[in-house]
């Protein structure tokens, strides 16, 4: 199983990153990981336009998992338990998505296979990368009953 992150905007700040590249390097114990930064929209852009940039680089075959505020909000050994399932139906390919500050189309919602809520809280999208990184971690560290769950 492979894991794409597909998001807009880069992680700036460098003590985000380094938590980002840390908790990155944990996961690729587990998954194959990669990240692909779509370009912050313009001002004059709209969230139509950002998803348009999504799709152009979404692999069709991919299973989309969509951050979203209105997503399945899952304790984090549901989390392992939803990993498990999609690693029994054999799935090749997850892509997490996060959309901009205006959130995403509906051509992505559309486009996604379910959806994720990391909090009823709204976080920067640098939080957002985080938090969801080490949740992933959090979750393989579940299924193969490592300590760090505790």
């Amino acid at each position: 199983m492979r894991f794409r992150f597909v998001w807009i905007g880069k992680t700036k700040d460098k003590n985000w990153k380094a938590l980002q590249e840390e908790y990155l390097r944990r996961l690729s114990r587990f998954v194959k990981c990669e990240i692909v930064e779509i370009k912050d929209s313009a001002t004059h852009e709209t969230k139509e336009s950002e998803g348009k940039r999504i799709m152009e680089i979404l692999n069709q075959k991919s299973f989309v998992c969509l951050l979203d505020v209105k997503g399945r909000a899952l304790t984090s050994p549901e989390m392992a338990h939803e990993i498990e399932n999609w690693q029994r139906r054999g799935l090749k390919e997850v892509t997490f998505v996060i959309g901009g500050a205006s959130g995403v189309s509906a051509q992505i919602s559309e486009k996604s296979d379910f959806r994720l809520s990391l909090s009823f809280l709204t976080f920067t999208h640098e939080t957002a990368r985080v938090l969801m990184l080490e949740q992933l971690y959090r979750a393989f560290t579940i299924i193969k009953g490592f300590p760090y769950q505790k």
